[in-house]
């Protein structure tokens, strides 16, 4: 079983390689399923929406879907979806409440760790705050509805040959921004947690602090991999100095297959770096606007 709530102090390789796993809309196909019908239906309640729902979840798809910030925390996620709402002149038309989010963006700048536990501990500090209450129901409402939703749902069908071949030479972690305790229910339902030394989720830190507490500070760079779907994933491996694997959205089971087929064994061979690895970001830069078809 890998470990779920590391203590980077403690943690040692065992392996020449390191490589980093995203697990939403990476390994599992889980992205539209989790947005769709969990995310967003709770943004629409929780804030009241109702009278703009058609334009909050063409905005939350967006940002989370669709763009440049897919696979961004879920808390930015919403102030941006407020955000391009707000803009919006069709959706303004009809005169919705905003929520002003002012607290959630000043906790946002102050709190380097975006996750459910540094909610709770400023609760603690500042119980009347509504805005805050308001902030964790709809979090606690988003991870029942995941764990009342997400399951049966297996990895994409390279995914665990592939796994098979990384541990063969590589330390493989998860490192995501969803709850810890969702991605080992995930991985372990599907029994490819043995190929797993360490989960990394929203707990523990920003994606970057992940990999500077593992990858960073114990493997030559050259030794490392970083696989993700999203920007956010790139941008991790890149402050670190680390190499960074796209799985492009919309076409994951092509990427999972020329990992396998093609990318590691260059990675492996101290091949990938260069050329081939700018090709792959160029490719995955391609996919993902940053500004919404509306505009």
């Amino acid at each position: 079983m890998p470990e779920l709530h590391p203590d980077f102090a403690s943690y040692k390789p065992e392996k020449e390689f390191f490589i980093g796993i995203d697990s939403d809309g990476c390994v599992f196909d889980s992205m539209e399923l989790k947005h769709k019908e969990c995310f967003i239906p709770e943004i629409i309640k929780h804030w009241h929406l109702q009278s703009v729902s058609k334009y909050a979840r063409a905005a939350a798809e967006f940002v989370n879907l669709y763009s440049k910030w897919r696979g961004c925390n879920r808390w930015p996620a919403v102030v941006m979806m407020f955000d391009l709402l707000a803009d919006w002149p069709e959706a303004m038309e009809r005169k919705p409440k905003l929520h002003p989010v002012t607290r959630m963006r000043r906790w946002l700048k102050e709190e380097s760790v975006h996750s459910n536990s540094t909610l709770k501990a400023l609760l603690a500090k500042e119980p009347d705050d509504a805005e805050l209450k308001q902030w964790m129901t709809w979090s606690l409402a988003v991870n029942e509805a995941v764990a009342d939703m997400v399951h049966d749902l297996p990895p994409f069908p390279s995914v665990e040959p592939t796994l098979q071949k990384m541990v063969e030479k590589a330390d493989c972690l998860v490192v995501s921004s969803t709850p810890a305790e969702a991605l080992s229910r995930e991985w372990s339902e599907h029994g490819i947690d043995r190929y797993i030394k360490v989960v990394c989720g929203q707990e523990h830190g920003k994606k970057k602090d992940h990999l500077r507490h593992t990858a960073a500070a114990h493997y030559d760079k050259s030794r490392v991999l970083m696989i993700g779907d999203a920007p956010g994933d790139r941008e991790a491996a890149e402050a670190n100095g680390l190499m960074f694997y796209p799985i492009l959205p919309g076409h994951e089971e092509e990427s999972w297959a020329r990992l396998r087929g093609e990318a590691l064994d260059k990675f492996f061979a101290g091949k990938y770096a260069g050329a081939y690895a700018n090709k792959l970001i160029d490719e995955f830069e391609n996919t993902l606007p940053s500004t919404p078809p509306w505009k």
